[in-house]
């Protein structure tokens, strides 16, 4: 298929927009979707258009959030960096990592509703990953201990105990 601008070049991407339930298509080579109205690409990316990620996110923040206050005059802003929720919610990007924290009763429900989880469980790095890899099962079996202290198993409980403790010995060690 043929650019719809040019009409020249293979179509390589195909815009679908839909408004108030209007439905337009348009097919376009690669440079002329670079100079498209309303869309910049980028070699790595692909498209990057008004549908953002952030702007997505931005956009539900303003249909999930119920933020008090800032009517009243009284932002709320991270007390790391100083960003006020406000800006994320407009640009829909954080400042810093405290940002997660200070804002998480706002972002954490979001970012639930996009991934399902609020928990990082992707790839990790090769040269820190041993020791974050050792954190995470040492967490778990504390977890794992709590729920045998309170079902009352308590050798399983004491197996488990053993062994964060060795794995805990390991970590100082290493």
């Amino acid at each position: 298929m043929l650019c719809e601008i040019c009409k020249k070049n293979e179509a390589t991407f195909y815009i679908t927009k839909i408004v108030n339930g209007n439905k337009q298509q348009i097919s376009l080579c690669e440079n002329c979707a670079k100079e498209f109205d309303g869309f910049n690409v980028s070699g790595e990316i692909g498209i990057i258009s008004p549908f953002s990620l952030q702007n997505i996110l931005s956009g539900l923040m303003d249909y999930m959030s119920e933020t008090p206050n800032i009517s009243k005059g009284l932002e709320i802003k991270c007390k790391n960096c100083g960003m006020p929720l406000a800006k994320f919610k407009k640009k829909g990007l954080l400042g810093c990592s405290e940002c997660y924290k200070n804002f998480s009763s706002t972002v954490n429900p979001v970012i639930y509703r996009v991934q399902g989880k609020v928990e990082h469980v992707g790839k990790i790095p090769k040269k820190c990953g041993k020791g974050i890899i050792e954190r995470k099962r040492i967490l778990n079996l504390k977890e794992d201990l709590q729920k045998a202290i309170a079902l009352e198993n308590y050798e399983e409980a004491a197996l488990i105990r053993d062994k964060i403790r060795v794995m805990e010995n390991n970590e100082k060690e290493g």
